[in-house]
């Protein structure tokens, strides 16, 4: 009796999953998508996952691409879509105002960022997006550069004990305190000391959160909340301890400073005070933080939950990716001394012998070539190798049609190694982006901070951010190629499983 019961519900089971994708498969199938072989419900992710592990996925993705295209059917429970590392199919989806809406992977980020601009779709991401365009105004991110060059000082500082030419250093870690330090200044206007005090709660908490993301999003059984609960609850538990850490921290952040911006601007309306300076009569930065508390919606102030949103957004994509690309770029920096050694002697035309000397807006948009290196390192390792859209209308998209429902991942990661685009695409060659090539690079092949209209808002902050503590490091010390090659690991972030190791040894000059 069980037993025909269990057979009548997975049959029940089957033919629902059938009748409610068929259109998006017969759809893909007609716009000549090929893929590996399907089950029946678990579909055709299994097959290609079977023997593989987090190590080997950017391999596998290659192997798939060579053997199907650059366009693959990925299919598993019930979420019916492709891959892709099509430029052209990527520049169709990355410029559409119709495809903008982020597929269920990001559902992972929900309890943390809420749906702030990461998440955000529709009227609500247009909004979010008009309001936090003006904290990247010139002004504002001239100002945010002290606060670069403060925390690489810090940085610097605090890699001398460890630099002594034979300890291998994962960059890592280091470089995510430092980039915690900056956004939490930059984007809440307070100063948590990430790196003076790693075990302050709250930088426990992001690290903590980040790396649980990072599991989640590479284990199908802690994909979702519910089978997270059931298989993991320890982890899970965890989970959202931290989180609630987090936005316990951001919450009395905002109320506070709301606080003090009210306080503020009642003295200032009597002569007192400025709503410009802080408690110790020196005039204050402004963060992103007090852009959000000032704007409005249809006449409406922000809540306080509105806000959370977009603080705690800015903290997650402000960090990770940031320490990705730091870590990533003095690794290829290491590894190629002849780029090195350009790279240093332009950094000492710009500031001179004095390593102390701080860096200014001026100086860091003269730091041409370290730009170029750059731009090259995020070219084969994009802090964000993937992105994620779900189609939520029918839409026609390189000439070929896909229904609403489809689930799209774009191969930034496997685009950006393209031959077609980028002629020996595995050498690490900074010159592919010197003034007279630049021009000829496709925008589309090359997306390290997405295109269109939901490319990243943050850009400029972050090759300000980058160009600042990378110089520093150049300044201060010869970086060598010590410690095991990375491993680099398909997430939400680009990581590596060996970590991104390098050696230092002071600079004399």
């Amino acid at each position: 009796m069980w037993l025909e019961i269990v057979a009548l519900l997975l049959t029940a089971i089957v033919l629902w999953d059938y009748l409610s994708t068929r259109r998006q498969k017969k759809m893909i199938d007609a716009a000549g998508i090929k893929g590996p072989i399907e089950l029946p419900l678990l579909g055709n992710a299994p097959v290609l996952m079977m023997g593989e592990s987090a190590k080997t996925m950017l391999s596998l993705v290659s192997r798939i691409i060579a053997k199907h295209g650059k366009n693959i059917k990925l299919t598993m429970l019930h979420e019916y879509g492709f891959i892709t590392a099509d430029v052209r199919m990527i520049e169709a989806i990355l410029s559409s105002q119709q495809t903008i809406k982020k597929n269920s992977l990001y559902n992972l980020l929900q309890y943390w960022l809420g749906n702030g601009l990461l998440l955000s779709t529709g009227k609500k991401w247009f909004r979010r997006r008009k309001i936090i365009t003006p904290t990247f105004h010139f002004k504002i991110l001239e100002e945010f550069v002290e606060v670069f060059d403060q925390q690489s000082a810090v940085m610097v500082e605090k890699l001398y004990d460890r630099a002594d030419g034979k300890t291998v250093i994962n960059m890592f870690p280091v470089a995510c305190l430092a980039a915690l330090d900056i956004i939490a200044e930059t984007s809440m206007g307070v100063k948590i000391n990430a790196q003076n005090e790693p075990n302050f709660p709250y930088v426990q908490a992001v690290k903590t959160v980040s790396n649980l993301m990072a599991e989640r999003f590479m284990s199908p059984l802690q994909r979702y909340d519910q089978t997270m609960r059931i298989f993991f609850p320890r982890l899970f538990r965890k989970l959202n301890q931290n989180i609630k850490v987090m936005h316990d921290f951001t919450d009395k952040v905002i109320a506070e400073r709301r606080d003090t911006l009210e306080k503020a601007m009642k003295e200032s309306t009597q002569n007192t005070a400025s709503a410009d300076d802080n408690d110790v009569g020196c005039k204050r930065r402004m963060a992103l933080l007090d852009v959000l508390l000032q704007s409005t919606v249809d006449g409406q102030p922000l809540s306080n939950q509105d806000i959370r949103e977009e603080v705690d957004t800015f903290m997650f994509e402000g960090h990770d990716t940031t320490t990705s690309a730091i870590s990533y770029t003095l690794y290829l920096l290491a590894r190629h001394p002849e780029v090195q050694a350009r790279a240093f002697q332009e950094a000492v035309d710009v500031f001179g012998a004095d390593k102390a000397k701080p860096s200014t807006m001026r100086d860091l948009g003269e730091l041409k070539y370290l730009e170029c290196v750059i731009k090259e390192a995020l070219r084969l390792f994009p802090p964000v190798p993937i992105i994620g859209r779900h189609l939520t209308e029918d839409v026609t998209l390189n000439g070929k049609n896909f229904a609403a429902g489809t689930n799209i991942i774009l191969l930034i990661y496997n685009a950006q190694r393209d031959p077609d685009f980028f002629p020996e695409p595995e050498k690490f060659d900074p010159d592919r982006f010197s003034p007279e090539n630049n021009s000829k690079i496709d925008v589309f092949a090359y997306a390290p901070f997405s295109a269109g209209p939901r490319n990243c808002i943050g850009q400029k902050f972050a090759m300000l951010e980058m160009k600042s503590t990378i110089s520093k490091m150049l300044r201060h010390f010869e970086i060598l190629p010590l410690g095991e090659p990375v491993q680099p690991i398909m997430n939400l972030i680009l990581r590596s499983t060996t970590g991104i190791n390098i050696g230092l040894k002071p600079r004399i000059y």
